[in-house]
C-alpha cells in the first residue's frame, strides 16, 4: 500500500510538470491534470527502472532549475503560470546540454501521452486511437521469442 501512495504522488508530480510543458492554450488542446496522472501512473507501472529514475531525476531537475533559467531561486512548484510557463521555454533552449536533457525527457513521455488524446488528435485532423489492446505489456514479446526459438535450424 505505501509504494502505491508513492506511486501516486509520483504521478501527480511528474503530471504537474507535463502540464506545464504542454500548457491547454489556443485551438489544440494541452494536458490536463486529470487525464494525465492516471497515464503517468500506468507508465511508471510498466516502465523499466532506469526510464522511471530518469523521468523522476528529469522533474527534480525541472523544479529545481529556475535559479538557472529565470534567475529565481524558489523552486518551479512556487512560480505563477507566467513565470512557469519561461521558465520551461527556457529550459528547453538553454545552451547548457545538461539542462535540456531533462526537459527532453519530460517531452517524450508528455508527447507521447498527448498525442494519444483523442481530442489531440481530432484537432490534428487525424482519427483516434482505438483501445489500447495491452499486448505490448510482454504477451506479444513471448510469443515472438519462442516461436523464433523453435523455427531455428537444429
Amino acid at each position: 500500500m505505501p509504494i502505491r501512495v508513492l506511486n501516486r504522488a509520483i504521478s501527480q508530480a511528474i503530471s504537474w510538470s507535463l502540464c506545464a510543458i504542454f500548457p491547454d492554450n489556443g485551438p489544440i488542446p494541452g494536458l490536463t491534470r486529470q487525464s494525465t496522472c492516471d497515464r503517468v501512473e500506468q507508465v511508471l507501472q510498466e516502465a523499466p527502472a532506469l526510464l522511471i529514475l530518469g523521468l523522476v531525476g528529469s522533474w527534480v531537475a525541472f523544479v529545481l532549475a529556475p535559479v538557472v533559467t529565470i534567475g529565481w531561486p524558489v523552486p518551479a512548484l512556487l512560480l505563477s503560470n507566467a513565470a512557469l510557463d519561461r521558465h520551461a521555454s527556457k529550459m528547453a533552449s538553454h545552451p547548457w546540454y545538461w539542462l535540456r536533457q531533462p526537459m527532453l525527457m519530460l517531452k517524450t513521455v508528455g508527447g507521447a501521452i498527448w498525442g494519444e488524446r483523442p481530442e489531440v488528435r481530432i484537432a490534428l485532423g487525424l482519427q483516434p486511437f482505438d483501445s489500447d489492446p495491452g499486448t505490448w505489456r510482454g504477451d506479444f514479446e513471448v510469443q515472438a521469442d519462442s516461436s523464433m526459438n523453435n523455427s531455428g535450424p537444429s
